[in-house]
């Protein structure tokens, strides 16, 4: 950096000429430089190093001059047509010219976020109108930087990327209300599909990026996910849907049972065998109940047309006879009735 020093009797005056112009990042983050010129003036013949994965912009008052992709320049007429053009320099210049000098980061800006903060509204088939939520991550970089200093970051010393995170971030939540909501696909199908979700996503809003001068690298979506109430609803019927047969769920459950109840010593057994005998009793008692629906038993013998002999069932049998006075039976072989007392002949 040279410095040139005019001055008179009464007065002095100095000013700073530019010999370099560079831009070396700090760190990560950040989107736009202003090269701090303050009261200093770019040398004729100046250098001008733009590095890798960095964009050179010369701004004269408020238009944007020439673009310098990653090199060494020499500044002069010819390597500032533009400018040269814009400044009125029919020749190469011989003193010091000011004009804002801004840099840009073309490094891809990695493990962005993005979420939804309310639930989006699906239509779904199976469903109905479902609730969900997502979130992820994208990476982008500037792709087009006049664009990006006309649209976004204009004459800011310092841009970088927290400035722009919500306006992307509320880019990306509405495209994917609009394509969540525009679409026939089931809720499980896309919550089983999120690679080709972000696939379809990473076109949609590609168009919406380009607008700022910015390139969408890449989109993730790493989850797909319902209200806690709805989950709950939905865990319930896929278990019911793995039971499907009531009949053969409660077989395996009352087989798997045996084990455990035969493993428990003392009282465990005793409580876990009383249960599940009253299991296997209420699984007889039903496997009867619908044995009898469908198989009745037959009805029993009727009774036989009166007038005909019927057997008494204190007919003496074999050995035995009836006293003689009470009419009782009796062992034929005894002498008195063993009921009244009274001799037989």
């Amino acid at each position: 950096m040279g410095a040139a020093v005019d001055g008179g009797p009464m007065s002095f005056f100095s000013k700073q000429f530019i010999d370099v112009i560079h831009w070396t990042e700090s760190g990560d983050g950040t989107l736009a430089y202003r090269f701090p010129m303050e009261d200093m003036e770019i040398q004729n013949g100046g250098k001008l190093t733009v590095r890798d994965s960095q964009t050179a912009i010369f701004v004269n008052q408020g238009q944007i001059a020439d673009v310098f992709r990653p090199g060494l320049y020499t500044l002069s007429t010819q390597t500032l047509p533009l400018l040269t053009n814009l400044m009125n320099w029919d020749k190469a210049f011989q003193s010091p010219f000011k004009s804002d000098v801004y840099f840009f980061s073309n490094r891809i800006q990695t493990n962005q976020k993005w979420g939804t903060a309310t639930p989006i509204t699906i239509r779904d088939k199976e469903f109905g109108a479902v609730r969900a939520r997502a979130y992820g991550i994208y990476s982008y970089h500037i792709a087009d930087a006049k664009t990006f200093h006309q649209k976004v970051s204009g004459t800011t010393p310092l841009y970088r990327v927290p400035d722009i995170e919500g306006q992307l971030r509320n880019t990306i939540v509405g495209r994917m209300t609009d394509s969540f909501g525009n679409s026939n696909i089931n809720f499980l199908d896309m919550a089983g599909n999120q690679t080709q979700l972000g696939a379809a996503m990473l076109e949609n809003l590609k168009p919406s990026f380009a607008e700022l001068g910015l390139q969408l690298d890449t989109f993730i979506v790493e989850s797909i996910s319902l209200p806690e109430e709805l989950q709950k609803l939905l865990d319930q019927r896929i278990g019911m849907n793995m039971i499907g047969d009531m009949g053969r769920y409660t077989q395996f459950q009352m087989a798997n049972s045996i084990p455990i109840a035969a493993a428990n010593e003392g009282g465990g057994a005793v409580g876990a065998g009383i249960g599940l005998g009253a299991g296997l009793a209420m699984g007889q008692g039903m496997a009867q109940t619908m044995a009898n629906a469908m198989h009745p038993q037959a009805p029993p013998p009727a009774a036989p047309a009166t007038g005909a002999p019927v057997a008494s069932s204190s007919a003496p049998t074999e050995g035995s006879k009836f006293c003689i006075s009470c009419g009782k039976a009796m062992p034929r072989i005894a002498k008195f009735c063993p009921e009244c007392g009274s001799a037989q002949q």
